[in-house]
């Protein structure tokens, strides 16, 4: 599924914090999004998720405007934050919840739950837990996990690597990159881990105080050095 972003703008008050005259994200891609704090990263996914407004322009999937039609939300998934999450449900009944919005069996959901017992680690199913008890590490597997349980055509993770330990952190890449080869998933992602960024991703976004300053191919790790000696400058 095709991303496109033309002359996106968000301000609050007099201070723009994301400008994009024209980008397009292309179908299967695995884009990564760096920058320092205030770059813009989560900026642009909130609206590229239609979870705030424009001031100006417009984000399309599918060739539809996020805005204007409902029906990317049915190949979507993401996790952008811990609010994404419904704290007084244990993990069953909110990986229950996202298979009935998503029309999942039981079966189905069963099924690939059992794909990502490698991230589980025995500490999430079965524990009678609500989502609120647990460590901010297994919050957000479950988050990750609820995004990926659909099988997206696209998939947007924020900070992903965040809280994980680095089993869990070589985990959830691999997952990702396998996502992406396997099912054709057009994924894109932000972190401040450069590694596992140039690691997975076949094409990297570098933004600025809320502008694409580079737009980088990623060719097994290609852009490393170009992303190093800009952050050791900056």
């Amino acid at each position: 599924m095709d991303i496109k972003i033309c002359n996106l703008v968000k301000q609050y008050g007099n201070n723009t914090v994301l400008d994009i005259p024209q980008l397009t994200i292309g179908s299967g891609e695995l884009v990564g999004l760096v920058g320092n704090n205030g770059a813009g990263k989560t900026t642009l996914m909130r609206l590229v998720l239609d979870l705030i407004e424009a001031t100006g322009g417009y984000v399309e999937t599918d060739g539809r405007r996020v805005t204007e039609d409902a029906a990317w939300k049915q190949f979507t998934g993401s996790f952008v934050d811990g609010r994404f999450l419904i704290d007084f449900y244990t993990p069953e009944e909110y990986f229950g919840f996202i298979a009935r919005v998503y029309g999942l069996s039981q079966e189905t959901l069963d099924n690939r739950l059992e794909q990502y017992q490698p991230l589980m680690h025995g500490e999430i199913l079965g524990t009678r837990k609500y989502l609120r008890q647990f460590s901010e590490g297994n919050r957000q597997k479950i988050g990750i996990i609820g995004a990926m349980l659909i099988n997206p055509k696209v998939l947007i993770l924020d900070e992903p690597f965040n809280y994980l330990d680095p089993t869990s952190q070589i985990t959830v890449a691999r997952l990702i990159r396998q996502m992406n080869e396997q099912l054709g998933t057009t994924v894109i992602i932000s972190s401040h881990n450069l590694s596992f960024v140039s690691e997975i991703t076949s094409r990297i976004l570098l933004l600025e105080k809320g502008h694409v300053i580079k737009d980088l191919a990623n060719n097994e790790g290609s852009a490393t050095q170009e992303l190093e000696d800009y952050f050791n400058n900056v």
